[in-house]
């Protein structure tokens, strides 16, 4: 049977040896496969590029695999899943929650696998992850025995594929909810309908180093589950934690009183309830501003960033002198650059000095790959205010 094939433009074979994994529609010359396949990839003069995942759906027609002459199969998927797990183990992670799988940063496209505890978590976002799922899955139960594994095909990027959303569990038991450990804090996580896949573990590594800093007062705005508020709150006389989501703010209480810590846990939308403390002269000593992409595109920036310094002014208005602002931006078109440009305008009105403590990232469990941009999207900065 011959082999499905992909040809490329110049353009998009130069994308390619520069190091991204993706081609886009407009590069594709011709197409002799369907989606889901794994192809072979030809430049504009029959030359080899090495094998992708195809969709015929996306503007991403082509996520690279190899581009060398080994065979796509589940042998190079078995290789590289052994080779992120050894990276994690390196790690030391002091957690029973984090990544295994991150993707591209890991060369396994659109394919993700998240640990909490003894079961596994995982999201096929491309149509030919999609079809390999159930190989992929025993691949994941030969090499890690979980006791559970869960799809996670839920998130709204699948469309984009022309797939359908669902969660299912793929192997084994799934409870509705695992205890897991991050540090000295325990979280009680819904892995069928929490965030993402049930927590926010690119942000473990910046709640420890934000946990150097905390003192006094404590603000977590867009708290979702507690989890800044619950491992910088050992540090802290008292703890705020605001959040929209009743479920929310009902996990953030739960996980307060399993930890037992006192956390006023308050359902409000953040961007009211910081002007209502600012009205009423309320100060904190450390404040988290973690809020939810606020730019899902490019056409979505300009309003981004209003809500980006917003939200950034009241806090600093709201901060104490020498005290701490951790602020994230996990919004991919919102790049470092800017967010800092926001935070140093919204400190000028705000007539606060600022200092940058410390500029950081998603964590290590989840790998930048140079070359593609897309995999660096969580920026954090921890501010000090000098006076």
């Amino acid at each position: 049977m011959t082999e499905p094939t992909v040809t490329i433009s110049s353009r998009g074979e130069e994308r390619i040896r520069s190091g991204h994994l993706w081609v886009y529609r407009s590069d594709v010359a011709s197409a002799r496969a369907t989606g889901g396949d794994t192809v072979r990839v030809e430049g504009a003069h029959g030359r080899p590029v090495g094998h992708a995942l195809f969709s015929d759906r996306s503007q991403i027609a082509l996520r690279m695999l190899a581009t060398d002459d080994r065979p796509a199969d589940l042998s190079l998927w078995r290789d590289r899943l052994r080779a992120a797990v050894r990276f994690r183990d390196s790690l030391r992670i002091d957690a029973s929650a984090y990544r295994l799988v991150n993707g591209e940063g890991d060369l396994l496209p659109s394919f993700i696998v998240d640990r909490y505890g003894d079961h596994l978590v995982v999201q096929a976002l491309s149509q030919a992850v999609d079809r390999l799922l159930p190989d992929l899955a025993r691949l994941l139960v030969e090499e890690l025995q979980p006791r559970g594994i869960l799809a996670r095909n839920d998130a709204r990027v699948r469309t984009l594929e022309g797939l359908g959303t669902s969660v299912e569990a793929l192997h084994g038991d799934v409870p509705e909810s695992i205890l897991v450990r991050e540090a000295d804090v325990e979280y009680d996580v819904d892995l069928w309908h929490g965030q993402k896949t049930g927590l926010f573990l690119d942000q473990r590594e910046n709640r420890d180093a934000a946990a150097t800093y905390a003192h006094g007062r404590l603000l977590d705005a867009f708290a979702y589950n507690g989890a800044f508020a619950l491992r910088l709150g050992r540090r802290c006389t008292e703890i705020v934690a605001v959040d929209i989501s009743e479920d929310a703010v009902a996990r953030v209480r739960g996980n307060a009183a399993r930890n037992r810590m006192a956390v006023d846990a308050r359902v409000a939308n953040v961007f009211d309830e910081l002007r209502r403390l600012e009205r009423e002269g309320e100060h904190f000593d450390t404040i988290v501003l973690d809020p939810p992409a606020f730019a899902k595109n490019r056409a979505s920036v300009e309003r981004a960033l209003a809500g980006y310094k917003e939200i950034n002014l009241r806090a600093l208005k709201l901060l104490s002198p020498g005290g701490y602002l951790v602020t994230c931006s996990c919004s991919y078109h919102v790049d470092e650059a800017m967010l800092g440009q926001i935070v140093y305008e919204a400190a000028q009105d705000a007539r606060v000095p600022v200092g940058v403590v410390e500029k950081r990232m998603q964590g290590r469990d989840h790998p930048v790959l140079l070359g593609v941009p897309e995999t660096y999207y969580l920026k954090c900065f921890i501010l000090r205010r000098v006076a």
